[in-house]
């Protein structure tokens, strides 16, 4: 259970940067009254925060069996988000002027990666430890 707790944290710290990056990027938004960032906002909001984090507080919560299954899931959830929200951001806005085939392929690995981790995380959910009576 000490290893599983260890990535159960690693993902929370990854979801509470995530959540102030997408507040950060909110109250950016709001002050200046540009919205072009509002689908990078969401998606850091949604995914980095929210899912990563609902992902940390089962891990920390839930003894799971199987702990290759957690490792895996959690490093490919947090390359996922981290990549998924970069990449829109590079798609999106393009703001270091690079080729925009790179940038799509970065988007679209980062959201394969997420779902890969989503698809692992209800194979998790099959190897909890059982409470006995």
């Amino acid at each position: 259970m000490h290893q599983q707790r260890k990535w159960a944290m690693h993902l929370i710290r990854f979801a509470a940067v995530s959540g102030f990056i997408g507040v950060l990027i909110g109250s950016i938004m709001s002050g200046n009254m540009n919205f072009a960032l509002r689908p990078v906002h969401a998606h850091i909001v949604l995914v980095g925060w929210l899912s990563v984090f609902a992902w940390g507080i089962f891990y920390y919560s839930v003894p799971v069996r199987k702990l290759i299954l957690v490792k895996i899931q959690s490093i490919l959830g947090m390359i996922g988000a981290f990549g998924l929200c970069v990449g829109m951001w590079l798609h999106y806005l393009n703001p270091l002027d690079t080729n925009e085939t790179l940038n799509m392929v970065f988007f679209i690995v980062g959201g394969t990666l997420l779902l890969i981790a989503f698809f692992l995380f209800i194979i998790v959910t099959f190897f909890v430890e059982k409470k006995e009576n």
